[in-house]
């Protein structure tokens, strides 16, 4: 699985680019831990340190950031994107 990456006007965004469907249609904004709870994915993605925001697509994931580097996120964000894709697992 080849994951794209875009940056974003905002440093502190990124967008991740699986390749697949990530929600039918519309979009998803879990701004903090508890709005992720539904969704296995978002979850594991605010397990990442750093982390402080995730936003679904219909083909993409927007992942925010604190004062964290970029260079440090990054595989770890990927890894779990990665990760939940290969399991199966829902993304809600």
């Amino acid at each position: 699985m080849f994951i794209q990456t875009e940056t974003k006007p905002n440093p502190a965004t990124l967008k991740f680019l699986p390749g697949r469907s990530v929600l039918p249609s519309g979009g998803l904004d879990m701004p903090d831990r508890e709005s992720a709870a539904k969704s296995p994915l978002a979850e594991r993605l605010f397990g990442i340190p750093g982390v402080c925001g995730v936003f679904f697509g219909t083909d993409f994931i927007t992942v925010s950031k604190n004062a964290s580097d970029w260079q440090q996120l990054k595989p770890a964000i990927l890894g779990a994107i990665m990760e939940h894709f290969m399991s199966g697992a829902p993304i809600l």
